[in-house]
Order: C-alpha cells, then sequence, then structure tokens
C-alpha cells in the first residue's frame, strides 16, 4: 500500500445512467462527481479535474489536464488512445477490461454455433420464402469434439473456453506470459508456437488488443498454415488479420468460414469484398453490445476510486509501452 492520493474532482465524461452516478455520490461524498457531455462544460472542467472517466483525451486535452492524475476508460481497448504524449505525461490509465467478456464470449459462440448449423443458410431461405431439400442439410457438423484454439487468454479468453469446454470441445490456449492453466482450457502454447498449434484447430478464435506485436498477426503466412475447412473468429481488433489473404483464403476454399466483428477500416466501406465472401459472417462490432455493461463497470470504477485514495494498486492497469 503506498501513500494516499488526492481525489477531490472526478470528471465523467459520457452519459452515464443517473442511478449509476447517485451510487457513485452517496458512496463517495466528499468528492465532486460531475457528468458532462457537453464541449465547452468538459473544457471548463477539465483543467481542475483529478480523475477522468471517458474515451481518453486529446493531445490538446492532455496539455490542458493540469490536475490531472488517472484516466479511467469506458471501454477495455486502448490502442486508439495511447500516444506518445499521454506516455510521456506519466499518467495512469486503467481500463474496463472482464466487463465484456460474458457477452463478447458467447457472441463467438453464437457465431460457431451458426456456422455449424448452417443458420445464415436457413435465414435466407426463409427470407426468400424457400423450403430446404435433402441438400441443404450438407455441412452440417457438431461442435463436440472439435477444437478451439483461444489466442489470447484475457478475461474474454477465458470466458470463451468455459463455454466451449461446456459443448464438449477441446480448447488449447495461446498467450504471451506464463500461468497457471484457465478453467475449461485442455492445454496452453506461448504466444511463438501459434505456428505449431494453428494446424490443429477447427476453430480459431482471435481475443487479441491491438499492439505492435498483434498487428498482422495473421499474415498470410498464418492462415495458410490453419487447417483446410477449419473457421476463424476475430472479436480483437480488424489489423490483427490480413484481410486480403483471409479473403482468398475464403474464396479458394482453404478455410470454411469467418465471423468478424471487428474489420478494418471500421465502419466498413459498402463496396468491400468483405461482405460477399464465401462463408462470411460480419456483425459491425456489436459483441460488445449488452445491457448489463454498467452493472459490471461501476464495480470496477467503484473499486479503483478506494484504491486510488489509498494509495493502493488500481485493477486494470494499462502498461502504456506494450500497449495493453
Amino acid at each position: 500500500m503506498g501513500e494516499p492520493r488526492t481525489l477531490q474532482t472526478l470528471l465523467i465524461r459520457f452519459p452515464l445512467e443517473d442511478r449509476f452516478v447517485q451510487r457513485l455520490r452517496e458512496r463517495f461524498p466528499e468528492i465532486s462527481i460531475n457528468v458532462t457531455t457537453d464541449d465547452n462544460s468538459f473544457n471548463e472542467q477539465l483543467p481542475t479535474a483529478d480523475a477522468i472517466v471517458g474515451w481518453g483525451l486529446s493531445t490538446d486535452d492532455l496539455a490542458r489536464a493540469t490536475r490531472l492524475c488517472w484516466i479511467q476508460t469506458v471501454g477495455a481497448g486502448v490502442d486508439g488512445i495511447i500516444t506518445p504524449e499521454l506516455i510521456d505525461s506519466g499518467m495512469l490509465l486503467t481500463n474496463n477490461s472482464g466487463v465484456h467478456a460474458p457477452n463478447i464470449a458467447e457472441h463467438v459462440m453464437a457465431l460457431m454455433l451458426a456456422f455449424a448449423r448452417r443458420i445464415p443458410h436457413h435465414v435466407r431461405g426463409q427470407d426468400s420464402h424457400t423450403w430446404g431439400h435433402e441438400s441443404d442439410r450438407a455441412g452440417v457438423f457438431e461442435l463436440s469434439g472439435q477444437t478451439l484454439l483461444v489466442v489470447g487468454l484475457g478475461d474474454i479468453g477465458q470466458a470463451l473456453a468455459k463455454r466451449a469446454a461446456a459443448f464438449d470441445m477441446n480448447v488449447v490456449g495461446v498467450r504471451r506470459r506464463e500461468g497457471p492453466t484457465p478453467p475449461g482450457v485442455n492445454k496452453v502454447v506461448r504466444d511463438d508456437e501459434l505456428l505449431n498449434v494453428v494446424p490443429t484447430a477447427d476453430h480459431v478464435a482471435i481475443c487479441l488488443p491491438l499492439t505492435p506485436n498483434t498487428t498482422g498477426l495473421f499474415d498470410r503466412k498464418t492462415i495458410a498454415a490453419m487447417k483446410t475447412g477449419s473457421f476463424i473468429y476475430n472479436i480483437g481488433r480488424g489489423d490483427i488479420i490480413d484481410q486480403t489473404a483471409l479473403l482468398d483464403a475464403l474464396t479458394d476454399g482453404h478455410l470454411a468460414g469467418a465471423g468478424l466483428d471487428v474489420t478494418s477500416p471500421e465502419p466498413l466501406p459498402s463496396d468491400s469484398p468483405l461482405w460477399a465472401a464465401p462463408n462470411m459472417l460480419i456483425t459491425s462490432h456489436t459483441s460488445g453490445v449488452t445491457p448489463n455493461y454498467w452493472d459490471r463497470a461501476i464495480v470496477i470504477l467503484e473499486s479503483n476510486i478506494e484504491r486510488y485514495r489509498d494509495g493502493g494498486e488500481l485493477l486494470n492497469v494499462v502498461d502504456l509501452t506494450a500497449g495493453y
């Protein structure tokens, strides 16, 4: 435990529901907690804020935030927040990592089940008022007994592993750091073994943040190493996959399907060939949507306020150099 830190003013630049704002004010009556979505109001209050909850700060904002010591991001991804100026400032940055885990894990399971049961095909049949034929049953498979490779064993990857294990899947995890094997995971390998395990997987789920090390990780070589007829899913960031190589692998039949919740760029242009790629499911960055987001996020924020004031170690501290 370190020395207590001053936290007199917390500025929330986000339309946080009144019930959560009231909850914070009742728990921390000694802190001035202000909410604003107006630029002028934000600009007036920024110089006196000790901490901010929001989507990050611009370089100009950072220069005017003379009292600011801590930023709590609304989301989990910080690839668009970390700047050289932020790194040089020595600012404490925390995120909402883990809040998305249940819903994003369910989203990936939904994509896998959609391919297994050929749901997109049947939806198109319903749209055209066409009853299926025996030939429409071709390509149906079961997840049970298949291998899922979870690339990135953070909160989302671990939540996905537990759900996949409930479907009797063999789950292999890839991560950068050593550590105990999470529940639901049959085997863990280091990230430098990715090319060794990719050929063994029927499904590959990318659950990684975007960093210099993960950008382009699934390039043409890695995609070519995947098992013929396998599926890939990305809920990390679009730039982790070489989308041209992915399109080629879907077109020539090397991959049986892809489920993308993230693309590069976003929004995906209407003329992008990805929209019409064979066996492609695109969900427009919606995996993070959940009505329960702030019910979980408020717990992190409350804990971090207490830890900050008491001089303790905060939850979800971002390594500004590593990028996550």
